[in-house]
C-alpha cells in the first residue's frame, strides 16, 4: 500500500477533505462537520518514510501496538496527553489491516462530532 492509496481510500468516505494545518510536511484528512472538523488520518512526507498516523481509541491503539510492535507506535508528533489516541503505522502492514485501522479512525472521528452530524454522515450516533 502507498500513501496515495491511503489518501484515496480516506477521501472515498463521506464528508472528508484534505487540510494542511501543520504546513506542507503533513497532509491531514478531516471530516467536514462545519466548525467541528476532526482529523482522522495524517500522511507524513519525510523522505524514506512510508508511514501514516491514524486516530484510534486508546484500547485499540494498545492492541495494535502490541500486535505489531515493529510496525505500529504511538503517534510520534503528538504531545503525551494525545498519544494514546493516535498510532503511527508502517504501510508495510497487510492492506486489510490498514483498511480496518482507517475505518476505525473514521468512526472515531465521527464520534467527536455533534450527534445530529453523526446521524447525518454515519447514519447513527457513534458510541
Amino acid at each position: 500500500m502507498t500513501q496515495n492509496d491511503v489518501k484515496e481510500y480516506c477521501l472515498s468516505k463521506p464528508k472528508t477533505y484534505i487540510d494542511y494545518p501543520f504546513g506542507d510536511i503533513s497532509l491531514c484528512i478531516r471530516i467536514d462537520g462545519g466548525k467541528h472538523t476532526p482529523i482522522f488520518a495524517q500522511i507524513d512526507f519525510p523522505k524514506g518514510k512510508n508511514k501514516i498516523t491514524i486516530r484510534c481509541n486508546p484500547d485499540l491503539a494498545v492492541f495494535y501496538r502490541s500486535e505489531y510492535p515493529d510496525k505500529v507506535t504511538r503517534g510520534y508528533y503528538c504531545p503525551p496527553v494525545q498519544q494514546p489516541y493516535w498510532n503511527t503505522v508502517s504501510l508495510e502492514l497487510p492492506d486489510e489491516t490498514i483498511y480496518a485501522m482507517l475505518d476505525e479512525a473514521y468512526r472515531s472521528g465521527i464520534s467527536k462530532l455533534p450527534k445530529y452530524l453523526q446521524k447525518e454522515i454515519y447514519g447513527r450516533v457513534v458510541q
